[in-house]
């Protein structure tokens, strides 16, 4: 019964040159972002398939991706070290978090939206930042 649940294929996003390694759907279900191994991070309409961004600027593999809860940013963790975060509307890079010295495996954003958490193989480390207030880094 779930192999036929996969015959309903509704679309086939193609662009990458590489892996596809994360994908993620905005909160109103209008876009899916893919991280690749590309160094890119796509944002699709998910109605349709079409790209209507490319995300460009790490410097390695992207390994993951996700929304802010109300849409407006995407963050894609890389190993660069760096969790990037996007404007979904424009493709624009908003701001790069540094300070893992690792490469950063995982990426999520606090239900409200204010903090981005990130999770790298440097010593099993995770770090919460307040992209609004940079001051404010926490490692656990």
């Amino acid at each position: 019964m779930q192999e036929a649940a996969w015959d309903a294929c509704r679309s086939t996003l193609e662009g990458h040159s590489d892996w596809v390694s994360a994908v993620a759907f905005s909160p109103d279900g209008q876009l899916v972002a893919s991280a690749s191994y590309d160094i890119t991070v796509r944002l699709w309409e998910a109605a349709t398939g079409t790209c209507c961004s490319t995300l460009e600027g790490h410097s390695d593999r992207i390994d993951a991706v996700a929304f802010s809860p109300d849409g407006q940013l995407v963050a894609s963790a890389s190993r660069d070290k760096t969790v990037r975060l996007w404007e979904a509307a424009t493709g624009t890079c908003r701001s790069t978090l540094e300070g893992h010295s690792d490469d950063v495996d995982a990426v999520a954003f606090s239900p409200d939206g204010q903090l981005v958490a990130s999770a790298s193989r440097d010593k099993k480390n995770i770090k919460y930042e307040n992209f609004r207030l940079p001051s404010l880094s926490i490692t656990l």
